[in-house]
């Protein structure tokens, strides 16, 4: 195997999968996960308590609504959600996002409902 063979190309992962909201990881750096999700419409008010959770796009533009404002974010940018604070991720049309967070993390926080996706799901 040749260091080539372990490069990972973020477009054929996403191209794996089609559903939304449902975080797939592509790859683990000491204790966090990289993750590839595809999402569009809006997500549910959640925070995650212990940890800060990182949002980049890749394709599209998202926000990420918060009480007191919001962060519009499109391709190339980058923004950190510290840990405890409430948040609500939107987008209007299909947005890539790659995420970067400790391994078993629950993409809803303790909010628990149809939009809890399966934890530790690679593609």
């Amino acid at each position: 195997m040749t260091y080539q063979d372990q490069a990972i190309n973020i477009s054929e992962k996403l191209s794996k999968f089609s559903d939304y909201w449902s975080p797939k990881v592509i790859a683990e750096m000491n204790d966090s996960q990289f993750k590839l999700a595809k999402i569009s419409g809006d997500f549910v008010w959640h925070d995650h308590k212990d940890t800060d959770e990182v949002f980049i796009v890749i394709e599209g533009e998202m926000k990420i609504e918060f009480r007191d404002g919001e962060v519009k974010l499109s391709k190339g940018d980058m923004y950190v959600v510290p840990k405890g604070v409430e948040h609500k991720p939107y987008a209007e049309k299909e947005c890539h996002v790659m995420l970067v967070e400790p391994k078993g993390i629950v993409n809803t926080g303790d909010h628990k409902g149809d939009l809890t996706a399966e934890n530790d799901v690679w593609v």
